[in-house]
């Protein structure tokens, strides 16, 4: 199935997409490592079934270096001994705030408590925002249909200009 439409041949959609890659900039600016960027970017990507942004966080993960046990097991990150304290919890907070409509309660304290023990500030604010605009991103690709498949390293870096 093709693609619905392309928001970067639209006026609006280009300005749109070019501001958004803007926020996302100020993400890979801040001190949030981009391991955990890419891992929490990833998780939330599964969650929402976008074909798109999974293709585009593994090879981006894979280019930056990231290991292929460690892409493969992201999935069932709580069955697994390959992640660090602090990416638990950042992909545990990942998960909650991606699945609000399925919690009463959204983020728990115990998972906040746990994103405070191991990220200050900034990584904090990076890290909830980065939950953010995936989402925003996951949304926008899955209800335009993109597939995932296609994606290179730096395709979408290089596509905004």
């Amino acid at each position: 199935m093709d693609a619905r439409f392309n928001m970067f041949e639209n006026e609006i959609g280009s300005k749109f997409a070019k501001r958004f890659a803007n926020a996302g900039m100020a993400l890979h600016q801040s001190s949030l490592s981009q391991t955990v960027q890419e891992l929490v970017a990833l998780r939330v990507s599964q969650i929402n079934g976008c074909g798109w942004c999974v293709d585009m966080h593994v090879k981006e993960a894979a280019a930056a270096g990231e290991s292929a046990v460690r892409l493969a097991l992201v999935a069932v990150w709580r069955e697994s001994t390959v992640f660090t304290e602090a990416e638990r919890a950042a992909l545990a907070l990942a998960e909650e705030a991606t699945r609000l409509a399925d919690a009463h309660e959204g983020v728990s304290d115990e998972t906040w408590e746990r994103v405070r023990e191991h990220f200050d500030d900034d990584q904090t604010a990076a890290l909830v925002c980065l939950v953010a605009l995936v989402n925003a991103a996951n949304r926008l690709a899955v209800t335009l249909h993109q597939r995932g498949g296609s994606y290179e390293p730096g395709m979408f870096a290089a596509a905004l200009g």
